[in-house]
């Protein structure tokens, strides 16, 4: 695990002690866009976990979006019983999660802080998320990712989404 950066040795470690092997792929070029992402990876956009970080009445909530789709902070909202939604900016993000966008992994946000999911990550037999940087990613079953995070699954999609 030492080849690689700490911010991905810090990803590993949180799944190991969540109970989850994974294997990092290192891309030498950047995923820090979904399709970038889909591009070095061979995938689909749809199967890159988007982790966009947002305020909801003030608190920080995780949301793992389908790359292909935009969020619906009106759904986001209401599934949460929030009224303000706001999306974190790049100081923000840092400070809540510990990790740079575009290499936000799904599962190392601060203490307390709530986890959703894009149903649409559901329909994929696998999909591929960050790991601390914008050149690491790791494979997981979207249902396992849900088990790990404790994500609710929501349906976030906006309607302008593909």
């Amino acid at each position: 695990m030492s080849e690689y950066p700490a911010a991905t040795q810090r990803v590993v470690a949180e799944l190991a002690r969540r109970g989850i092997d994974v294997q990092i792929l290192e891309s030498k070029t950047s995923t820090r866009t979904a399709a970038e992402a889909a591009a070095s990876l061979g995938t689909t956009v749809g199967q890159i976990v988007k982790s966009l970080v947002f305020l909801v009445d003030g608190e920080p909530v995780l949301a793992l979006v389908s790359g292909s789709n935009r969020l619906d902070t009106d759904k986001l909202a209401h599934a949460l019983g929030g009224r303000e939604v706001s999306r974190a900016n790049a100081d923000q993000v840092r400070e809540i999660t510990g990790f740079a966008i575009g290499g936000v992994p799904p599962v190392t946000i601060g203490k307390g802080s709530l986890v959703v999911c894009d149903a649409d990550l559901l329909q994929y037999p696998v999909v591929y998320a960050a790991a601390g940087t914008p050149n690491h990613n790791f494979a997981i079953e979207p249902r396992k990712l849900v088990e790990v995070t404790g994500a609710r699954v929501i349906d976030l999609k906006a309607a302008s989404s593909p």
